[in-house]
């Protein structure tokens, strides 16, 4: 059960269409599935927003499948990140719905659209090689209520690449900047934008970048301000925090405006 539901059943209650003994049933389910192999957080969605995610790198097609039913049976929608083609053909098997994002190797399980909060995510990534990395947190963001603007190959050794998008990028409400190499962009763009930058480092690079680490590095020395640095290759983390600042940023935007109407009358 998420925030949301959880909140429109407390209406229906209030309402009487609904007796206190439902509620109470809602509530009361137990918040953990034990599967043996897994115990699934069955109440991380009403705690954070949205339900358990998925890592399925390790895990066997059954077992992300499994954990994926127990999860679909309570919530409207899933992410599983970090999956093969393996996983992906037994999650497509055993649910129609199921969404296979081949380049950001996720799948993403969905019973209704969720509608998109206002705001925009940006997603940007110096080079084509880091696609997978930024398609991973432009799905993480998506899944999770948000307009994603995807914003490719605007690495820092052709800026003109990246100027010609500005206005674009000034307009979104948060932005994700995804490089390997020598991991420059996030602090250019930080010094171009009056908005949040969350730096992603690559593990893409010549032998000098030690796997990513020489991106990390550079961006967690960033003389940009604003700028956040999640680890090596997490594309999902990004996405994760994009997509809370992006919904506080809005809560703020609305509250605001009622404040100013209030004053108005």
């Amino acid at each position: 059960m998420t925030r949301t539901e959880a909140i429109a059943l407390l209406e229906e209650f209030r309402a009487g269409r609904i007796s206190r003994d439902k509620v109470l049933q809602a509530f009361q389910a137990a918040p953990l599935a034990d599967l043996g192999f897994a115990q699934v957080d069955m109440h991380r969605a009403l705690r954070k927003g949205f339900p358990e995610v998925i890592f399925g790198s390790g895990k066997t097609p059954g077992q992300v499948v499994a954990i994926a039913t127990s999860l679909f049976e309570r919530e409207q929608r899933i992410l599983i990140t970090r999956i093969n083609g393996r996983h992906a053909r037994a999650l497509r098997q055993k649910f129609k719905r199921a969404v296979h994002h081949a380049e950001a190797r996720c799948v993403t399980i969905e019973k209704s659209p969720l509608l998109k909060r206002p705001g925009t995510v940006a997603v940007l990534c110096a080079g084509t090689s880091d696609l997978p990395v930024a398609e991973e947190a432009a799905v993480t963001s998506g899944i999770m209520g948000n307009h994603v603007e995807r914003i490719y190959d605007v690495g820092v050794a052709g800026l003109h690449r990246l100027l010609r998008r500005l206005e674009l990028i000034q307009g979104a409400n948060v932005i994700i900047a995804v490089a390997g190499m020598e991991g420059a962009l996030p602090s250019v763009v930080a010094g171009l934008v009056s908005r949040p930058v969350i730096a992603v480092p690559t593990s893409v690079g010549y032998g000098a970048s030690f796997g990513g680490l020489a991106a990390l590095l550079g961006m967690l020395n960033s003389c940009g301000s604003g700028v956040t640095v999640v680890n090596i290759d997490n594309g999902f983390g990004a996405g994760y925090a994009a997509s809370q600042i992006n919904e506080l940023a809005e809560g703020t935007s609305a509250s605001l405006k009622k404040a100013q109407n209030s004053r108005l009358q």
